[in-house]
């Protein structure tokens, strides 16, 4: 089976192939047969650099360049996958017919009729099964064109359509690319309760999962996501977009000298590590960041000791909340699995740090991370939920895909 999938969540433009086949694993005296997930191709063009002035995403220009991206990221994602072959010239004028009939569905989006038109007049329908695209949560304009992409593309070439929740998405990530071992232990009821982290720009949840599509939000943020602190406070200091990537080089830069004395008593606030719940918050922690930002004499919040230092306890603060709160969920709900999920999650010292403790705390608990290229948002992990969902028959009809951006996972 091989399915194209599609994500627009955000401001990256992301499009997967993935061909899912039959795998035999030796398992002692007998073999096991699992699924292995093929990256066929996996391209994201990245928006940032269009954001960085705005500190953030700024979606009217994201669904524009989503537009102008999405044609272009399907013919190198087909390219790549060796799907891409030309019409012959009797065919073309058969398309014209259908090319009609699209118009009306993208009606919306001119910009993007006008890319894709050129795609199905000069090649053929790729070999693939299935069309897997994100619905939600996500910005609301920026879904629309992925969703929108996905109808015109099951549409054009009589494909049923997979809606796929980003959350989902996020957990499932760590099926890629080490699809085999993680498949085999995600796969294993044993290992269920397990313990989901998802952190990310938008969102901070702590999720309970039972097994394959049986979830409960335990806890959430109630305001801003470690993703959107991280970038806030990053604006700040005066650092690039984005903000925890920005924030996270400058950590790492500080010497092991000591520095002096004014800047060594940054202290900032773990917002809700102590509260009962599961919940977080972190826009007080921005907050604190401005405050003592705003105090520091000019040649002092302008030096690269203070903005070091800053980043740094940033970071630890974020990473104090997000690993106890994350442990002491698994400790209570007696979970056998530790799952993180995310852009935030490609942190190199939050992952650091949660395997030191979950090796210390929860010898006996499985943890699993992604591979660092599928924590920030892509579309191999699209595809590889949309396979589980076309097992539960969780297919449409291009006319029924909505996008819901404040969609909860379930």
């Amino acid at each position: 089976m091989i399915i194209l999938a599609i994500d627009t969540s955000c401001d990256d433009t992301c499009i997967a192939i993935l061909k899912i086949k039959n795998k035999t694993l030796p398992a002692g005296k007998q073999e096991t047969k699992i699924k292995s997930f093929e990256i066929l191709s996996n391209i994201v063009s990245s928006q940032a650099k269009i954001h960085q002035k705005y500190g953030g995403v700024y979606p009217a220009l994201a669904k524009r360049e989503h537009q102008r991206n999405l044609a272009l990221v399907l013919k190198q994602s087909l390219s790549e996958a060796k799907l891409l072959k030309s019409k012959i010239k009797d065919k073309k004028l058969k398309t014209q017919i259908k090319i009609q009939k699209l118009e009306k569905i993208l009606k919306r989006e001119k910009i993007l009729f006008d890319h894709l038109k050129k795609i199905f007049i000069n090649y053929q329908k790729p070999k693939i099964d299935a069309i897997a695209v994100t619905i939600g949560p996500g910005l609301e304009p920026c879904l629309w064109v992925g969703v929108n992409f996905a109808k015109a593309l099951g549409f054009f070439w009589n494909l049923k359509i997979i809606p796929v929740n980003h959350i989902n998405a996020h957990i499932l990530a760590n099926l890629l690319p080490q699809a085999s071992s993680n498949f085999q232990i995600l796969n294993s009821k044993k290992l269920f309760p397990a313990i989901c982290l998802i952190v990310s720009g938008g969102n901070t949840q702590l999720i309970l999962m039972k097994n394959f599509r049986q979830y409960k939000i335990i806890g959430e943020t109630r305001d801003d996501a470690a993703g959107e602190c991280f970038d806030k406070t990053a604006r700040i200091l005066g650092l690039s977009y984005p903000g925890g990537p920005a924030i996270a080089m400058q950590a790492v830069k500080i010497p092991k000298s000591n520095i002096q004395n004014l800047i060594s008593k940054i202290k900032l606030p773990r917002p809700m590590i102590n509260s009962k719940d599961y919940d977080f918050s972190f826009s007080g922690l921005k907050t604190a960041v401005l405050y003592d930002f705003k105090k520091r004499p000019k040649k002092v919040k302008t030096s690269k000791k203070y903005i070091r230092k800053m980043a740094k306890e940033i970071q630890q603060s974020i990473c104090d909340v997000l690993i106890k709160k994350t442990i002491r969920a698994a400790k209570n709900y007696k979970a056998r699995t530790i799952l993180l999920g995310g852009g935030v999650a490609a942190n190199k010292e939050l992952r650091k740090q949660f395997k030191e403790k979950i090796e210390k705390e929860l010898s006996n608990v499985q943890y699993l991370m992604p591979n660092i290229q599928f924590c920030t948002d892509n579309a191999a992990m699209i595809g590889v939920t949309g396979y589980y969902y076309w097992l539960k028959n969780e297919i449409k009809n291009w006319k029924k895909i909505m996008a819901k951006a404040n969609l909860r996972i379930n």
